[in-house]
């Protein structure tokens, strides 16, 4: 059995239809549902029942799922281990962070890195998705938490000191009140944020008035004067129309982690963004 047909047979079972598949393979669909006939008339099953609601695999095409993904990893392991012994600094290098640190953080790390290494493709993927970093949806990864992942190298890059925000001609709210004022909050679906419960403790009799889960809406509609914002201050000493307020507390720090697959460790063009990644970060720390 071929790797590139079980390819193809989980990307049908993750998406549950051909057209999902093609998407994510990046191929047609035709090639999708000819290589998938091609796969059941080699094994001698049918292994997906044609639904109106998707493809749902057969108890023949259940049983395997978990045998495609042990073939899947280790092929996803030898291209890891491949790729961590590259010697040349060209090819291809993706990061993925959250939205403000892709914005605001990694410019200028990107910029100098490019300067230094033009022959290295750079990708930033930024949004809340939790990119997998053993299928290698990203080289390297920054996030506000640790990762849980077992086979990831680890560290906590830096604490980052947060602010609270206002427009510039908007008064100064009392803190301890907040009355006559409206806040500016996170969205908790994907979890709960130290920082914003903070700013709802602190100003308690301010109206929460909008929700956003990305921190440069936050600071645009901020600037705007729509109302107070907490925000990681590398963001909004960056964002035109605001100003800090100085308050006898300030908001809680948050950590940033960095985290790369160990089979990439050698790979030196991840290593070359690393140490310049370092270089800008530094000056950071709260």
């Amino acid at each position: 059995m071929e790797w590139s047909d079980v390819r193809i047979f989980l990307a049908v079972v993750r998406a549950g239809t051909l057209g999902g598949a093609a998407r994510a393979l990046q191929l047609s669909h035709p090639t999708i549902g000819r290589r998938l006939r091609a796969l059941e008339q080699a094994v001698g099953h049918t292994l997906f029942q044609r639904t109106a609601d998707g493809f749902v695999p057969t108890d023949e095409g259940a049983g395997i799922v978990a045998l495609a993904e042990q073939m899947e990893e280790g092929a996803l392991a030898m291209e890891r281990r491949l790729a961590g012994r590259e010697e040349k600094l060209q090819g291809s290098l993706r990061i993925s962070s959250a939205d403000w640190f892709g914005a605001y953080v990694l410019p200028p790390i990107v910029a100098d890195y490019a300067r230094s290494y033009p022959h290295v493709d750079v990708e930033v993927l930024t949004g809340t998705r939790l990119f997998n970093l053993a299928q290698r949806e990203a080289d390297i990864a920054f996030r506000i938490v640790p990762f849980n992942a077992q086979d990831v190298v680890q560290r906590r890059l830096v604490r980052l000191p947060y602010g609270v925000y206002i427009a510039v001609d908007s008064p100064d709210p009392v803190f301890g009140d907040g009355a006559g004022h409206r806040l500016i909050t996170h969205d908790t679906s994907t979890g709960q944020f130290p920082d914003i419960a903070w700013l709802k403790d602190s100003f308690p009799n301010a109206r929460p008035l909008l929700a956003s889960n990305n921190r440069n809406v936050q600071a645009r509609m901020c600037a705007q004067g729509i109302g107070i914002a907490v925000l990681p201050q590398v963001v909004g000493n960056q964002v035109g129309g605001l100003r800090r307020l100085q308050l006898p507390v300030e908001p809680p720090t948050r950590d940033i982690w960095m985290g790369y697959h160990r089979d990439l460790r050698r790979l030196n063009r991840l290593r070359a963004f690393i140490a310049t990644a370092n270089e800008h970060i530094a000056h950071l720390q709260g």
